[in-house]
């Protein structure tokens, strides 16, 4: 075990001389923490949001201690986890606000870059009208800033343009579920996983990704529970799984129209429940009927018999729980594919009891919370449609303006980029963002960027996207400001306030209730504490299908976290949604939707003959910008790499560590190879946590589900051959800015 003081005394040793830990970054709370206080808060990374004691001295976090009381986690940590808490004294940390010069960034006040900011969109909004500014939130803001960042961008800057990068994550569930079943929220609390008699995961790399989750899966298995993996890779835990469906990227879809023709052709489902508790059976039933085993097993490269197993063990058992992630939902029919996993619970009755239902693992830390609140684009607080009558004149009565003078649903985040390049959106401003490295095809997204009229950034690291901004304003860690995030399982949890931003930074909301300012609509962001932001939130919410009313930090504190809806007081919040099988739509009842197949966006041919599909490692964090920077975790994995099944290797005279070009229909990268057994044959998986020259999502194309606008992350037609060492892989293309300082 490492000796953590050690390291702990090290890293203030080498970092300490390039900070100024003073308060004047903070927000009111400021209040200095005794040495080695201990504050219960959470972690700042995935969905799960696990409890974690951060220790604090002299305004510094210098370690942690479990936090074993805290309901989900029991005190356990991912390798994530444990290191977090080393990037509040890193050297790159942005201490002061920055200006793009002709020399490149150089410190201002906050008054200037404020000012220069508000300037720079008013003129651009006056030239080209409201919508020619759009505004970057994040799925890692706490519920109270992901608020705000939705009412800024329609009250102080009147666009309809606002999207995050949730939209990367669970957009397509949360879009299969609504029509579903009413509500977009994982149905059931973590603690029905261990109840369950079978676990079918499907598209979710559960030991990397959402590692403490693992560990209800394993209480599933010691309680005699079978466990079904569905991936086209043989993730850590399908070494423990009963049965593998290795179905080939892009047909799961195909894989369960084929398990629910085989559970409707044996008589399997669930006809009480099907007639009592939901409507649309008929018409996905006729649907169904065309998938025969034998064209499904040739179509998903799944094995009949497997495909058979598989039904029956689901539609056997009296509890079952289907799980699922990214890999179900990155596509560009991810919401059928959803709509399709939904299908089959409630054709086998699987809903509404304990131990039984289907869960989306939040990737991101606030993914689930982050979208409830107004910074997507179709949806206002609580849930709550933006083209819903109803729904605007109240959210507008809270927010002291009329229900016209909210703008109706812009683009997503995709389709802002987009209107970036082609010149029709002229200034965007960003929160915790990092397309250059998250969006696919990141050549386009590199050019949009250089396009832009004006680009203002807020993040606490200069990110390879913060480095094309015109002026980059210094926010905070999560742990630097109160609020609320709300986990995969529904739960809404408290973030303490451990410590206050260092040197000049300032805590997000307070920038952005300070540009609202400057913008001259201060009278609508008047807030001097997050918690009247959260007040203010949790009426904006009221009524809504995310309600909230009855939630406040103190009652979370007591709880320990409270589920949504909750709203009362005295109401005792919602661990499992739809008890006894009755939905959230208004007559009751669950509804079977449709789920046509289509094609991949970017379909396997003979000049592009292998499947290319993308994800995480356990020691990084989506684009990278907080887990490259965290010694322990760079060591792990430092660099990206080419995961390849010995037969595709050796067609190509490929051996561990040499180098493959892989060219899809955009460009190419190189990178070394990493030989395994536990992929297709005719799969190659690269993780995209990387930026510049080995950048996966260089790679990756722009086809969006229609419905989610969800890109198509997890299937791109590539070529591989065997490649020369690059001279560089870090710098194989430039990520600097060629923009100048506006005149």
């Amino acid at each position: 075990m490492a000796k953590l003081p050690q390291s702990i005394d090290a890293l203030i040793d080498t970092y300490g001389p390039h900070l100024n830990f003073t308060p004047a970054g903070g927000w009111l709370n400021e209040a200095q923490h005794a040495p080695d206080t201990l504050v219960k808060t959470h972690c700042c990374f995935c969905g799960q949001q696990c409890g974690i004691q951060l220790k604090v001295r002299d305004n510094t976090v210098i370690g942690f201690e479990p936090w074993e009381d805290f309901p989900f986690n029991h005190g356990m940590l991912c390798p994530k986890g444990v290191k977090r808490y080393l990037q509040g004294g890193h050297r790159d940390r942005l201490l002061d606000p920055l200006m793009r010069t002709d020399q490149g960034f150089e410190k201002t006040s906050w008054d200037t870059a404020l000012s220069f900011t508000a300037r720079r969109l008013r003129e651009l909004q006056d030239r080209h009208g409201k919508d020619a500014v759009a505004v970057y939130g994040g799925a890692s803001l706490t519920t109270e800033k992901a608020y705000l960042m939705g009412k800024f961008a329609r009250v102080a800057l009147g666009t309809r343009h606002i999207d995050y990068n949730g939209r990367l994550c669970m957009v397509s569930a949360g879009t299969a579920y609504k029509p579903a079943f009413g509500a977009d929220r994982s149905p059931i609390p973590w603690s029905d996983i261990p109840k369950a008699q079978v676990l079918l995961v499907v598209g979710a790399n559960v030991a990397e990704c959402a590692p403490i989750t693992t560990s209800y899966i394993w209480k599933c298995r010691d309680q005699g529970g079978k466990l079904i993996v569905v991936d086209p890779r043989m993730t850590p835990i399908t070494r423990n799984a009963d049965l593998y469906l290795p179905v080939r990227p892009g047909t799961d879809l195909v894989l369960l129209m084929g398990m629910l023709n085989v559970i409707l052709s044996e008589g399997l489902e669930d006809r009480a429940f099907i007639e009592a508790h939901t409507s649309g059976f008929d018409a996905v039933a006729a649907d169904v009927a065309a998938y025969d085993l034998r064209s499904v097993a040739e179509h998903t490269g799944v094995p009949p018999e497997a495909i058979e197993k598989a039904a029956r063990m689901f539609a056997g058992a009296d509890r079952a729980i289907a799980l699922h992630a990214r890999g179900l939902e990155h596509h560009s029919k991810g919401v059928e594919n959803c709509s399709a996993l939904i299908n089959l619970c409630l054709a086998t009755g699987h809903l509404g009891h304990e131990g039984s239902g289907c869960a989306m693992i939040t990737g991101q830390g606030n993914g689930q919370g982050g979208r409830e609140h107004g910074q997507k684009c179709d949806q206002l607080p609580g849930q709550r449609s933006i083209s819903d009558p109803e729904g605007r004149a109240h959210v507008a009565k809270v927010w002291g303006i009329a229900p016209e003078e909210i703008p109706q649903a812009g683009y997503s985040a995709v389709e802002i980029m987009e209107a970036i390049h082609r010149g029709e959106i002229k200034g965007l401003l960003s929160i915790c963002f990092n397309p250059l490295v998250s969006l696919p095809d990141a050549t386009f997204t590199r050019e949009a960027l250089e396009k832009l009229e004006f680009f203002g950034v807020i993040d606490f690291f200069l990110s390879e996207t913060a480095q094309h901004a015109d002026v980059v304003l210094a926010g905070s860690l999560q742990e630097e400001e109160e609020g609320v995030v709300c986990s995969a399982e529904g739960r809404v949890i408290h973030i303490q306030q451990a410590v206050t931003p260092p040197g000049n930074a300032r805590v997000d909301s307070r920038i952005i209730c300070d540009l609202a300012e400057h913008l001259g609509k201060k009278t609508f962001f008047p807030y001097t504490h997050p918690r009247e932001i959260f007040d203010e939130l949790r009426e904006a919410s009221r009524g809504g299908i995310a309600d909230y009313y009855g939630i406040t930090y103190e009652r979370i504190d007591r709880e320990q976290g409270v589920f949504w809806p909750c709203p009362s007081a005295d109401h005792p919040g919602t661990p499992r949604l739809f008890e006894g099988g009755v939905s959230m739509h208004p007559d009751g009842k669950c509804r079977f939707l449709q789920t046509p197949w289509r094609e991949s966006g970017d379909p396997v041919d003979a000049d592009f003959p292998i499947y290319l599909t993308t994800g995480r490692v356990v020691s990084q964090y989506l684009s990278g910008t907080q887990t490259r920077r965290i010694g322990g975790l760079v060591e792990q994995c430092p660099e990206p790499f080419v995961e390849i099944h010995p037969r595709l290797a050796g067609s190509l005279n490929i051996v561990p560590g040499d180098w493959i070009t892989v060219t899809t229909r955009r460009t190419e990268i190189t990178l070394q190879a990493s030989i395994v057994k536990t992929i297709r044959p005719d799969t190659v998986f690269i993780p995209y946590h990387w930026p510049g020259g080995r950048s996966a999502n260089r790679l990756t194309h722009r086809t969006l589900d229609p419905r989610s606008k969800i890109p198509e992350f997890k299937v791109s037609a590539c070529r591989l051959a065997k490649a020369a060492r690059p001279l560089s892989t870090s710098s194989a293309w430039g990520w600097g800015p060629t923009r100048t300082k506006e005149s």
